[in-house]
């Protein structure tokens, strides 16, 4: 009989032993995710769904074991909501840490300097993570950076933050403005940027093309640059050949060789250093300039300046054989 007492509570606490660990063994030890899961949490979810959902998964085992093992453990936890990647073997404390924590899959999606919205609508329509309809955007609304996502984001929503980052830096570039501009507006700044974006590809050279059209700005003198007689024709697409002079001649709101002063609107979505150059242009005297042959351009004061140069740029064409 005395051994038989010794006996039952011996077996209790072992039984207590195996219980406690079937509750914390349960929660650390590794779990049955054989290769890695996407898992969506969204808006405003509770424990409950989304310990069901794992265990749909096959992140767990059980959902009712998570649910309270992750309230006997982490009463506070507070699950995010986004989409995240749960790795093979994570356990039960690894996975709400993931699900709690700032680890959420980050997507991201590049808008160029110097790219038009047409292109920038097609961009956003080709995330195949976003949803909803997306409207080409006014030009020169959309702040040219890199943005990050989640899957499901409406595309309208991930424009509407690319505008405001564009309407922001704007009113910060336009506040730290030099004096005497000849733009008298920041939506002025902001087409003029859009023809220096679209006419030199080197951002050094900016703030020197800024100045030259200022100084033509100034002087009424017509700005004819390229890209404004391109742009009516394929609203920032590539042409895929060469300017035609009727092209050259045409009437309308945007070409400036058949106008004075600035187009109507931007060409492009320009990048903040061609708006700062804008807003800081370089002294110069320059009224022309030419390319160079290596990317960039050669300034003239004089049109008898400009003419040499132009023949320089010829010569260098024939040499190459594109004449």
């Amino acid at each position: 009989m005395a051994r038989r007492g010794c006996l039952l509570p011996a077996l209790a606490v072992l039984g207590l032993l195996v219980a406690g660990w079937s509750v914390v063994g349960g929660w650390v030890a590794r779990g049955p995710l054989t290769h890695a899961e996407d898992v969506i949490v969204p808006e405003r979810a509770t424990l409950g769904t989304v310990a069901v959902e794992l265990q749909r998964h096959g992140a767990i085992v059980s959902a009712r074991g998570f649910r309270l093992r992750a309230r006997l453990f982490h009463p506070g936890a507070v699950l995010k909501a986004g989409e995240f990647l749960l790795p093979p073997g994570a356990s039960e404390s690894r996975i709400l840490a993931i699900l709690s924590g700032d680890m959420a899959v980050r997507r991201f999606v590049t808008i160029p300097e110097g790219m038009p919205s047409v292109e920038v609508a097609d961009r956003l329509r080709a995330q195949s993570m976003l949803t909803g309809p997306v409207a080409v955007p006014a030009e020169g609304s959309v702040l040219p950076q890199t943005y990050d996502y989640r899957r499901g984001d409406p595309r309208a929503a991930l424009l509407a933050r690319m505008q405001a980052g564009m309407s922001h830096a704007l009113a910060e570039l336009w506040a730290q403005r030099a004096p005497d501009l000849p733009v008298k507006t920041p939506e002025q700044a902001l087409i003029l940027a859009s023809i220096v974006e679209k006419e030199t590809a080197k951002p050094a050279e900016r703030p020197m093309v800024a100045g030259l059209y200022e100084n033509r700005l100034r002087r009424k003198i017509m700005l004819q640059a390229d890209p404004t007689i391109i742009y009516p024709i394929t609203r920032g697409r590539p042409l895929g050949r060469r300017i035609r002079q009727s092209e050259i001649t045409a009437v309308n709101d945007y070409n400036t060789y058949a106008m004075t002063g600035l187009p109507r609107a931007p060409i492009t979505n320009p990048s903040l250093s061609s708006i700062a150059a804008v807003l800081h242009p370089a002294e110069t005297d320059a009224l022309y300039m030419v390319a160079d042959g290596s990317g960039g351009h050669v300034f003239a004061a004089t049109l008898a300046e400009h003419n040499r140069n132009v023949a320089r740029w010829f010569a260098i064409r024939r040499a190459r054989g594109e004449l």
